[in-house]
């Protein structure tokens, strides 16, 4: 019996160490976690539940529970997976992959399956990319300083083309919602694009910007609605004096109510006369345009040459 006692109380102390760490026993995975965490499988881009999440708190290993991200190293890509640029110290493992193209990374303590890790994209100030899958994490909110306080900031993302990204990023940060606006290339298939390339029209990539946005502030359709005003849905591969395909109108869905909101749009403004040219496309990778790109009129304190609101809805 006595032996028996001991054997409880060992077992509760245990139990009371793991909770209090973080770090708790093996979880039963879903057949889905198993097929990504050990069988070291993808889940499709757009569809994880932390892709467009910017709580504070920090992320966790789902079949284990160790530590992984802190929610201040998350960012947006624009990749389709959760991003981080940083990881919570021994918490990841990183491993070539077999065909040498990539570096796997996981668990540090259990070796599940995350992602990959990436460098060299200048997404951020580190220049790293951890691209994880939401189903390999969970996320445990920090607890709120007072009680007025929300446990999380829900955040979505738009992806437009509407000629020079200068002009199309000034105004759309005009729009209160609107949490951030960054220029970039999008919609081709050089890596890494630079602006001269670009400007050569051999990448495919047309100037975009990548708006951040709070859905309870401001939705979809009135970003949209916006993005259909500020320049002229109607001309092709030009906006104003800027002549070329990257500057063609176009916008890059990230879900599939993007996809039909703007498909509705497209048939008010063709119903009211107009003959639209704006191209409805699968958002694929944003890359980052160069720093003296972004924030452009603000720094520069003056306003778009060839943007304007035009009242169209």
């Amino acid at each position: 019996m006595k032996l028996f006692l001991l054997t409880l109380v060992a077992l509760f102390l245990q139990h009371g160490q793991a909770q209090s760490t973080g770090n708790n026993t093996m979880e039963e995975l879903t057949p889905f976690e198993k097929y990504v965490i050990e069988n070291k499988g993808t889940e499709a881009p757009y569809t994880g539940e932390y892709t467009d999440f910017f709580g504070k708190g920090t992320y966790v290993c789902r079949k284990c529970g160790a530590a992984l991200y802190r929610s201040e190293d998350k960012f947006h890509s624009g990749c389709g997976w959760p991003a981080f640029d940083d990881e919570i110290k021994g918490a990841v493992k990183r491993t070539a992959d077999a065909d040498g193209q990539r570096t796997e990374i996981t668990c540090a303590k259990c070796g599940g399956h995350l992602g990959h890790v990436f460098s060299g994209e200048r997404f951020t100030k580190k220049n790293t990319r951890h691209c994880v899958n939401s189903v390999s994490m969970r996320f445990i909110p920090d607890a709120p300083d007072d009680k007025h306080e929300k446990q999380t900031t829900d955040t979505e993302t738009a992806i437009f083309a509407g000629g020079c990204f200068w002009g199309v990023e000034h105004l759309m940060q005009q729009q209160r919602g609107v949490v951030s606006v960054e220029s970039g290339y999008t919609g081709g298939h050089t890596e890494n694009p630079t602006y001269e390339q670009v400007c050569h029209h051999d990448t495919g990539h047309a100037e975009a910007v990548r708006v951040t946005y709070d859905p309870n502030v401001v939705s979809y359709e009135e970003l949209a609605k916006l993005f259909f005003e500020i320049h002229d849905p109607t001309q092709i591969d030009r906006q104003g004096p800027d002549i070329g395909d990257q500057y063609r109108s176009e916008i890059f869905y990230t879900t599939p109510e993007q996809k039909e909101t703007a498909e509705k749009l497209i048939r008010q403004l063709e119903d009211k006369g107009y003959d639209i040219a704006t191209k409805i496309t699968p958002a694929d990778r944003f890359w980052l345009a160069e720093d003296f790109h972004q924030d452009y009129y603000a720094r520069k304190g003056t306003q778009p040459y060839c943007h304007t609101r035009v009242k169209r809805f």
